[in-house]
Parts: structure tokens; C-alpha cells; sequence
């Protein structure tokens, strides 16, 4: 089974977005990382709130570490750090496993 984690990182900026995937690419902690701008729409503090965010998807195979790493950088009081597992094509699954580290 080729199994790696997709995670997904809402971010308030492109700024903090690039920077967060800049640190998880230098300390090997995903392979690869994709930033898109959102709409989001949510529930904060008893209030339906929209804002504008970037969405950082990074392929791992050390979803843990990321996600505590991030947590530990992250600007947000709660980030959202949501770890998916996906099976991959083999040479990709090969790609990110020698990657990641």
C-alpha cells in the first residue's frame, strides 16, 4: 500500500501561507506544498465570519510531525491542521518517501 498523508493548513495571508510551507519543505517534513486562496466562512466567537485565507496542501509521510510542527509556528490561536491519508501512484509514494525525512 502506498500511503502518504495530504494535509491541509488554512493560513490569514499568502505571506505567513508561503513562509509555513518554505519551513515544512526546509525541515523535510513534506515533499511537496500547493497554496490556493480561499473564501472561508465560519463560526467565531458566536459571530458567522468570512474572510479571505490561503490553503497550504503539503504531501507527507510524517503527518504527526508536521502537524505539531505547524501547530507550533502557526499565527492562529486554533489552526486548522487536518491530516487526510490518500494512496498514491507508486512513483510518487517513492518521490515523497525520499523526501520527507
Amino acid at each position: 500500500m502506498n500511503e502518504i498523508s495530504i494535509a491541509y493548513i488554512t493560513n490569514p495571508n499568502k505571506k505567513t501561507a508561503e513562509k509555513i510551507a518554505r519551513e515544512i519543505l526546509k525541515k523535510r517534513l513534506a515533499a511537496c506544498t500547493n497554496i490556493f486562496r480561499v473564501d472561508s466562512i465560519y463560526v467565531w466567537k458566536e459571530k458567522i465570519v468570512k474572510e479571505k485565507e490561503y490553503v497550504i496542501i503539503a504531501k507527507t509521510t510524517k503527518a504527526r510531525e508536521l502537524q505539531e510542527y505547524v501547530e507550533s509556528i502557526h499565527p492562529y490561536e486554533i489552526p486548522c491542521v487536518l491530516n487526510l491519508k490518500a494512496e498514491a501512484n507508486e512513483k510518487f509514494f517513492k518521490w515523497v518517501k525520499s523526501v520527507v525525512r
